[in-house]
């Protein structure tokens, strides 16, 4: 009986005293370090519908195939279509048919969407790792396989935010 209460006893203090060795701050876990501000606004990432958020630079369609080529197409296939994780591009006016299909030119009502989710999940191997310029060429060359940008675009924050996205009024019942 004494062994079955001094054990779980002893374990628990010398986890205690593990803790608290650990930590530079009483109650503190000890685990990182705080967090600067340069840090932090490096991982800050949201961007807003409006486009605030979007960070500078630009990227052109022409770009952007070359970029899709290299990052994207082994996963969402040739020009954006057919690959193992699903299409990105097609689909534009099927969500209200038997056969909807949901894409980023389809489905997604703001094109900075596309650039908030590409610039922190994609490409799938290294989220995380594509340029600002590299992320804006990509979203040309997909909103351009649907031709919501011209084949010619280049876009930047603010021609990202005035795109007009086919399912825009999509998510929100008309007056």
């Amino acid at each position: 009986m004494f062994k079955r209460l001094v054990s779980p006893c002893l374990a628990g203090l010398l986890l205690a005293g593990a803790a608290s060795a650990l930590s530079a701050t009483p109650g503190a876990p000890g685990l990182g370090a705080p967090l600067t501000p340069a840090v932090l606004a490096g991982i800050e990432l949201t961007v807003l519908p409006t486009g605030e958020g979007l960070p500078s630079g630009e990227g052109s369609v022409t770009e952007g195939a070359a970029l899709y080529q290299q990052h994207c197409q082994a996963c969402h296939g040739a020009e954006g279509q057919g690959g193992m994780n699903g299409d990105l591009v097609g689909g534009v006016g099927s969500l209200a048919t038997a056969a909807p299909k949901k894409t980023v030119t389809s489905y997604w009502p703001y094109a900075t969407i596309a650039f908030d989710y590409i610039r922190r999940a994609m490409p799938y191997t290294a989220p995380g790792s594509l340029s600002a310029d590299e992320v804006y060429a990509i979203v040309a060359y997909l909103l351009s396989r649907d031709d919501v940008v011209p084949k010619d675009a280049v876009l930047d924050a603010q021609g990202l935010a005035a795109v007009k996205m086919p399912n825009a009024e999509g998510f929100y019942p008309g007056e």
